[in-house]
């Protein structure tokens, strides 16, 4: 069998919806597997299921040079060396690797300082309060009303023991891009390791992600049209010399000692192909996501919506709005045979507690709660706008 990366485009016509279903608008929070990857991983799963570790038949053999060549199409995506690659089960681990790996180095250096944002994924914060509860100093930067953070905030915080600075690309309630470029220019002189969590970043907002300042990075497959359970984390070195993270798992010697068990050969081909794809169509897929943008805008644009951070500075494909007078949770019931809406992160989407995004950009609690996040993707089809508009229009009556 002939194993290799299909280079066919895909449209939104390909994707499987059933005619009943309501239109996917949640793609923050995971999006559908593109058919050429779905493919690629069948592939792995069915015929080349090898494992990768295993070096005394053609089984391994396949499996590894397929995990190598993944390790390749991920680095691309971020100009990285192939080998800074480490594979994990998506950006929620790659994110607590990066925190809490560094934990050791940072009691054996003095540097109990750490510095990210109000703004941070729970896989970002949670892991720090775990470092806080044990004597290290945590610093929660706001975000500007705007929903983006000032590099100057950064620059305030810093102090000569700052072990880390964790800060996000993209915001995932919001949509809004984060100064990465700048954050990192504000640590040129300082020694401070620099973590970004990409996940929704990767593979869609290339160019501030491939920054060699950056020295640590998240992402996740199933933001960009892989499966889920795979992600990958960036170690890119430093003068010669990778971040001196530890292990937080153990039991293999896998992913040079920081990532134990089996690789998951399968997922791994899924997420190198969706790299390679990302590289190759990512301006497509942004200006079908503008075009999306531009008639949900122009749709919801009587109703005289108050959007929940800068459209400026935010992804074309992600919009969080309020409509006066209507809450979140009655839009969604209302709008749920029409499109899959939600109002937040995923993480947090069951429970009813304010946004804490929204919440740290002074945002009034009214328009907090009435906060609606609407996400698509280049394999979204035909949205009903005008339809979505009506029944919001009359919940605000």
């Amino acid at each position: 069998m002939t194993v290799g990366a299909p280079t066919d485009k895909v449209g939104s016509s390909d994707a499987a919806v059933r005619s009943d279903q309501p239109v996917y608008l949640d793609s923050n929070a995971t999006t559908p597997v593109d058919p050429r990857i779905r493919a690629e991983v069948l592939t792995y799963m069915e015929h080349e299921f090898g494992n990768a570790g295993s070096r005394t038949h053609s089984y391994g053999q396949v499996a590894k040079e397929r995990v190598n060549r993944a390790r390749q199409e991920v680095a691309a995506a971020v100009a990285a060396a192939p080998d800074e690659i480490i594979f994990t089960s998506g950006a929620t681990e790659s994110n607590n690797i990066s925190i809490l790996g560094l934990e050791a180095h940072g009691r054996e250096t003095g540097r109990k300082h750490i510095i990210s944002t109000q703004i941070e994924h729970k896989a970002v914060l949670e892991p720090l309060e775990q470092l806080a509860h044990g004597g290290f100093d945590v610093t929660l930067v706001p975000p500007t009303p705007g929903g983006w953070i000032d590099p100057d905030e950064i620059r305030r915080a810093l102090r000569p023991d700052t072990l880390l600075v964790s800060a996000m690309a993209v915001n995932n309630e919001t949509g809004v891009i984060q100064p990465i470029d700048e954050i990192a220019q504000v640590l040129a002189k300082h020694d401070a390791y620099f973590h970004v969590d990409a996940a929704q970043a990767f593979g869609k907002v290339l160019e501030p992600l491939r920054n060699i300042r950056i020295d640590l990075l998240s992402a996740s497959g199933h933001k960009i049209f892989a499966p889920k359970g795979i992600g990958a984390l960036v170690t890119r070195r430093r003068r010669y010399s990778r971040p001196p993270l530890s292990p937080i798992m153990f039991g293999g010697g896998q992913e040079r000692g920081l990532r134990p068990g089996t690789l998951p050969v399968a997922l791994i081909a899924g997420l190198g192909l969706a790299s390679s794809i990302a590289i190759r169509e990512h301006e497509d897929w942004r200006r079908q996501c503008e075009a999306i943008r531009k008639e949900a805008l122009s749709a919801l644009e009587p109703l005289g919506v108050v959007m929940n951070g800068d459209l400026e500075r935010a992804v074309p494909h992600t919009l969080n709005f309020t409509v006066p007078g209507v809450d979140s949770e009655a839009a969604i019931v209302a709008l749920k045979d029409v499109v899959a809406i939600s109002n937040g992160s995923a993480c947090t989407s069951q429970s009813y507690d304010p946004s804490h995004v929204l919440a740290a950009a002074n945002l009034p609690d009214a328009q907090i709660a009435g906060a609606i996040r609407v996400s698509w993707s280049h394999l979204t089809p035909e949205v009903p706008w005008a339809e979505v508009a009506g029944r919001l229009g009359r919940l605000a009556r």
